[in-house]
């Protein structure tokens, strides 16, 4: 399926690292997930290597639905954690083609 750049950057950082995350976030940017709220890339970056730690999860994009700024990318989630594997919707809202905001439920 063919993303955007910067959400495929997104989901190309579990194989590439963090520093992919840069590429994909604008840096004062927003991310929602498991009821926090993470604002700009420093508080990104570091929720994203803690998840990586915890869960040791892989995330397999499946459909992606929208267009503009607003896209919705449905993915398998794989890892050490209960209910696993786990269908997941992750909500991109686009600024200047870089992710201003996810939300991931």
């Amino acid at each position: 399926m063919h993303m955007p750049d910067s959400i495929r950057a997104f989901f190309d950082a579990e194989r590439r690292g963090p520093d992919a995350l840069e590429i994909a976030f604008l840096d004062d940017a927003v991310v929602k997930d498991e009821r926090t709220r993470r604002e700009g890339l420093a508080a990104i970056r570091e929720w994203w290597t803690t998840a990586r730690q915890t869960y040791q999860h892989t995330v397999m994009p499946i459909d992606m639905t929208g267009s503009g700024d607003a896209i919705a990318v449905c993915a398998v989630v794989t890892g050490r954690f209960p209910g696993s594997p786990a269908t997941l919707t992750y909500s991109f809202t686009l600024r200047d083609r870089k992710i201003a905001e996810l939300e991931i439920g």
